[in-house]
């Protein structure tokens, strides 16, 4: 069993955490968190800061909104990089930059400390389940080491490649949800505009070749009305910014996620960027004059 900082708990953080803490893993988290008192309750110990969490942990995990968090846990005032010593290990499982990942592993591996990303997809629901999708990059070796620890908490794990490689795997992958949650979305308003049960086509659609979870998980949320936040459009926002950063760096056209972009734009000048990105459909709705249904 491991020695284990973990900073970062919030909706998703929380049950990672607590799934680590069930698998017999000694965990240590910030005194200062709003959450800290559940996850010692759990069996956690406080400790005074992110510096005294990688003193007292032999791997130290992140789960924060974006990249300048990473950066300020990391190499800020009582950061982590503080209270590294040679051998340690640093998990980042926010989704920020892939650039900047390359650069962060960079400055841990100057300490003597290995460093892996390890994005994950599956929101509030997989983090609860321990069926997250965790995308990873990094040395075969530390890998190797962090793969327990996924192992407590995900299902589908992969080693992309080398440092960076999973957060472009997580751009990819908010790439291709962004623009699914979307596509349900017009064809569930497409059908209730010309007069049919969108409930009843997105029951049919699901025993074809159209089904996906997507279209199962957040076509109920935009039929039930319901966005409580699994994933909030702030960060599905700051994600689908980051792939276009990465675009524009590579010369590369991404003109459905461009496409995306704009209706989580207009869902944060609408006030909606704290709902669940299932919101979109309320982008769509604005733009038809026509709802799926009273909220």
């Amino acid at each position: 069993m491991a020695n284990i900082g973990f900073i970062g708990l919030g909706i998703m953080g929380m049950p990672m955490a607590g799934h680590l803490i069930a698998a017999g893993h000694q965990l240590f988290v910030s005194s200062r968190s709003a959450r800290a008192a559940e996850a010692v309750a759990l069996g956690a110990t406080a400790c005074d800061g992110n510096a005294a969490i990688a003193r007292a942990a032999d791997i130290i995990i992140t789960m924060v909104p974006d990249t300048p968090e990473v950066e300020q846990v990391l190499f800020g005032a009582d950061g982590v990089a503080e209270g590294l010593s040679p051998g340690k290990l640093v998990i980042d499982m926010s989704s920020i930059s892939p650039l900047a990942t390359k650069d962060f592993a960079a400055r841990i591996a100057a300490l003597g400390a290995d460093y892996v990303d390890a994005p994950v997809s599956g929101g509030e629901v997989g983090a609860k389940a321990a069926t997250l999708t965790i995308m990873a990059g990094g040395g075969d070796a530390a890998f190797a080491r962090a793969l327990p620890l996924f192992e407590a908490m995900g299902k589908n794990i992969t080693h992309v490649g080398g440092s960076g490689a999973g957060q472009t795997a997580k751009v990819a992958n908010q790439i291709i949800v962004a623009l699914n949650i979307a596509a349900v979305g017009e064809a569930l308003l497409f059908a209730a505009k010309a007069g049919a049960d969108p409930a009843k086509v997105r029951e049919a659609l699901l025993g074809g070749f159209a089904s996906s979870r997507v279209l199962e998980v957040h076509g109920e949320r935009m039929l039930k009305r319901s966005f409580t936040p699994g994933f909030r459009i702030d960060l599905h926002h700051k994600d689908l910014a980051l792939a276009l950063s990465g675009a524009n760096a590579l010369g590369l056209p991404l003109p459905q996620t461009a496409f995306c972009q704009q209706l989580l734009n207009s869902a944060r000048g609408n006030g909606e960027g704290g709902l669940d990105h299932s919101a979109i459909v309320r982008q769509l709705e604005r733009l038809a004059g026509h709802s799926l249904g009273d909220e």
